[in-house]
């Protein structure tokens, strides 16, 4: 019987309370700095680190499925020896606190630290094996002080600029984003539809590392997820083409980018992305009006959406003409939406024949239509669809008859022989609009002076913190930062000249707290310095990173930014930021992420109450390989808890068995042994390689066959049977640490069993004695038997042979042929 009190069986045995485990050993570990590193150099090191939490409130189930990941690879590496450094913290600046805040007329402050606490004590109820004397908050100013401080390095470095242009502006948050954070056209956080809007913003210059950002994943292969490696290599989208110059009539040259330079003599009109400064200067007089209007039109369309392919085409004529460089041909100037003003140089040659996004705007414009490039497909200018496939050169004149690199080599060679064109590289990537216009975030540390312009805020007067007497409806966003109302904190004295001067009014996106976080954590308690750089060496770089792929863009490629950046600067010693990436699935319910729209979510914190932690996290741990979902819909918890009291019985019989604790277990093989040693012996491998469900499945069976030799009678006071147990409570350590430590304290060791010895593999004890073959007869299964594990072929083809069920199939046809795979099988051919 599982029961959540405190009986007492007739045995004098207590029954398995998981209540009365979780009081006992509630505050243990970090009472006695069991997570805490020594770093003392005597073991070697593993630095694990989870994706830190935002505190929008308690802990979900979300949160209960990675961190029991993390959980795993710490507390594993912990039991083979080495020296783990497992910190926490929390991303706790960003939009959610602040519109809490004017909601609640507080400070976001007020809001951001009592969810924090409220975490805290989830994480310590959850038991996660952290050091809690290793711990940040991004909003401290003793965290973000070093956060101005790297912006400012990299300002020396010209890693930050600041100039105007059209930025993604949510009209709901009043702030812009990063083409990253808006998806489907709408703003990542409030799913309000993002328009355009021209504003004076900073930017990283990411774009300076996109070959190296590119370059380096190849030493991620097989240590990051493909997708997450395919979708960094997407995203920065490196293309070779050529850059070429065309001429415009009585208007300056434009230089577009393309890669196949090899269908020129098919560009039949140019494109100019209507809300570029290009398309203003271009702009006749007559036709200037209905690219005002236009442009209007376009400040309520996400890049996104002006790149879907399925969207009807638009645009205006500016009134004037290209002149095609190789063909001589003189061709129309248009502005449309489908061309972005940050790809290249905002302007396209449309070749649409072999482009279905030119091919459809040429449609809905009239324009005209040439294949320069005989794919074998249907001509394009009849069906109006684009071919893109490979072949020979036609309409193309000196390119004529050249097909595919020869074409494209040939088209570049013209080119650059009439100095109108070169081979060039283009990347997808744009560099990093970091600057928002909202309260809750680091100040940017810089002042403008009339005078001297832009100045950084010197070292000594960091950090700069943010102004406590705003709050409330006074956070309201209005368009622009909220910080502007603040006059005593914006007016300060130009640390140039001393003459007056204004701080910059903008915070910093929170991507850039985390960016470098997991840097400081080594560090994490440290005034004087960033970190310690010798702590750094040691410790850096992460060995394994657990969280949502939800990130792969974003938080990871910018993180690799930071590090390779900071390396140039001799501050890091490497330059990736995590060795090894694991990302946790989802958690469902009923096959739909759980909503309270949906009325489909699930309450942690009554699920721990109704089942205990062990229990949930085995769940979450067993119910699937970790980067798959897991539907709450189809898992059993209770099944959980019925298994846990069936192990931690185990101990129990072991202790009354009156067994000694550290009897010698180095006695005759066993089966039990066998088993034991294998199932470690196996799970070594299966957690390097992430498999912990599987691992939770050897457990079960490794306590089914214990408490079969429990059951004879005399089994449990065998020193197999003990050895078993000790192994038992070690790999449920893993996942279900509550029920562990009770298990290792009931067989009369120390606590922590998170700080004992794994077991040392016998090796003769993986030797299997015996093997199944079987045995076919055309193919076809006719038997199965044990037989020694060195038989020979020949004598595994006799037994074979004098298989009754095999005879029967084989009847009086003649064998033809026998194969015979060793240690599987034995194939009569008959005919």
């Amino acid at each position: 019987m599982v029961t959540n009190t405190s009986n007492q069986a007739d045995t004098g045995r207590e029954e398995y309370s998981f209540s009365a485990i979780e009081q006992r050993w509630a505050g243990y570990w970090e009472k006695n700095k069991v997570f805490q590193p020594a770093d003392d150099g005597q073991r070697p090191r593993k630095y694990v680190l989870d994706m830190f939490p935002y505190p929008s409130g308690d802990l979900h189930m979300g949160h209960a499925e990675a961190f029991a990941m993390g959980d795993v690879v710490s507390r594993y590496w912990m039991l083979r020896g080495y020296d783990v450094l497992h910190p926490i913290g929390w991303d706790s600046f960003g939009l959610p606190a602040e519109n809490a805040a004017i909601a609640r007329d507080a400070h976001p402050a007020e809001w951001t630290y009592k969810n924090i606490a409220t975490q805290r004590a989830s994480f310590e109820r959850y038991a996660i094996s952290v050091d809690w004397d290793t711990v940040l908050h991004t909003s401290d100013p003793e965290y973000y002080r070093w956060t101005q401080w790297l912006f400012l390095k990299f300002y020396e470095r010209g890693l930050t600029y600041r100039k105007n242009s059209p930025v993604n502006w949510c009209p709901k948050d009043q702030t812009v984003l990063a083409n990253e954070q808006v998806v489907d056209g709408a703003c990542e956080r409030c799913g309000t539809e993002v328009t355009k809007k021209a504003l004076e913003q900073w930017y990283f210059k990411i774009t300076d590392y996109a070959d190296r950002l590119l370059e380096d994943m190849d030493a991620l292969e097989g240590k990051w997820p493909d997708r997450v490696l395919n979708m960094q290599r997407n995203w920065i989208g490196k293309s070779t083409g050529a850059s070429v110059t065309f001429a415009i009539e009585d208007g300056p040259a434009i230089e577009v980018y393309t890669t196949r330079p090899d269908t020129l003599y098919g560009a039949t009109f140019m494109v100019v992305a209507a809300d570029a400064e290009l398309a203003e200067e271009l702009v006749t007089h007559e036709h200037a009006a209905a690219l005002k209007a236009y442009r209007e039109e376009l400040r309520h369309v996400s890049d996104i959406d002006r790149q879907s392919t399925d969207r009807p085409k638009t645009g205006v004529f500016l009134g004037r003409y290209g002149i095609n460089p190789l063909s001589g041909e003189r061709v129309p100037i248009w502005a449309s939406d489908y061309v972005l003003s940050d790809y290249g140089t905002g302007a396209i040659m449309a070749v649409p024949a072999h482009d279905q996004r030119d091919m459809d705007f040429a449609r809905a414009m009239g324009l005209p239509v040439r294949t320069v490039v005989d794919t074998g497909e249907d001509n394009p200018e009849e069906t109006g669809q684009a071919t893109t496939g490979t072949g020979a050169n036609i309409n193309s004149g000196e390119l004529d008859g050249l097909t595919g690199q020869a074409a494209i080599d040939n088209a570049i060679a013209l080119l650059e022989a009439k100095g109108t064109g070169y081979k060039s590289v283009n990347y997808r990537l744009r560099d990093w609009l970091l600057s928002r216009q909202r309260f809750w975030g680091a100040p940017i540390p810089i002042i403008h002076c009339d005078t001297c312009g832009e100045v950084p805020v010197p070292d000594d007067q960091l950090p700069v913190e943010l102004p406590k007497n705003l709050h409330g409806q006074q956070l309201a966003p209005k368009g622009k930062s909220p910080l502007e109302a603040a006059e005593d904190w914006v007016n300060v004295s130009c640390p140039t000249c001393n003459g007056p001067a204004q701080r910059d009014t903008d915070t910093m996106d929170t991507f850039v707290d985390s960016s470098w976080y997991y840097m400081r954590f080594v560090s994490a308690n440290n005034a004087e310095k960033i970190w310690d750089r010798d702590k750094l060496d040691r410790w850096g770089p992460v060995d394994q990173y657990v969280g949502g792929v939800e990130h792969a863009i974003l938080h990871l490629l910018y993180s690799r930014f930071f590090t390779k950046a900071l390396y140039d600067m001799d501050m890091v010693n490497f330059t990736e930021p995590f060795t090894r990436l694991l990302n946790q699935g989802q958690v469902l319910n009923g096959g739909k992420a759980m909503s309270k729209s949906l009325g489909n979510g699930v309450a942690l914190g009554e699920q721990l109450d109704a089942f205990g932690v062990d229990a949930i996290r085995l769940t979450m741990v067993f119910a699937s390989p970790p980067e798959d979902d897991v539907d709450w819909a189809d898992v059993s918890p209770a099944a959980s808890l019925r298994f846990l009291a069936r192990a931690w019985r185990l101990a129990q019989d072991v202790h009354f068995a009156d067994s000694a604790p550290g009897t010698d277990a180095s006695g005759a093989a066993t089966a039990l042994r066998q088993i034991t040693h294998k199932v470690v012996h196996e799970a070594e491998s299966l957690l390097d390689d992430q498999k912990f469900n599987v691992v939770v499945a050897r457990t079960m069976e490794l306590v089914n066959a214990t408490r079969k030799e429990v059951d004879k009678g005399e089994g449990a006071a065998s020193p197999a049977v003990r050895e078993a147990v000790e192994v038992i409570a070690q790999l449920l350590s893993l996942v279900a640490p509550y029920t562990a430590e009770d298990m290792w304290a009931l067989l009369g060791h120390e606590p922590s069993v998170s700080r004992s010895a794994w077991l040392t593999v016998d090796e003769s004890l993986l030797v299997e004695d015996k093997i199944t073959v079987i045995a076919q007869v055309q193919g076809k299964l006719r038997d199965r038997f044990e037989v020694p594990a060195d038989i020979s072929d020949e004598d595994l083809e006799e037994v074979a042979r004098n298989s009754p069920n095999v005879q029967r199939s084989i009847g009086d046809k003649d064998i033809r042929k026998v194969i015979v795979v060793k240690g599987k099988l034995v194939n009569f051919v008959v005919g």
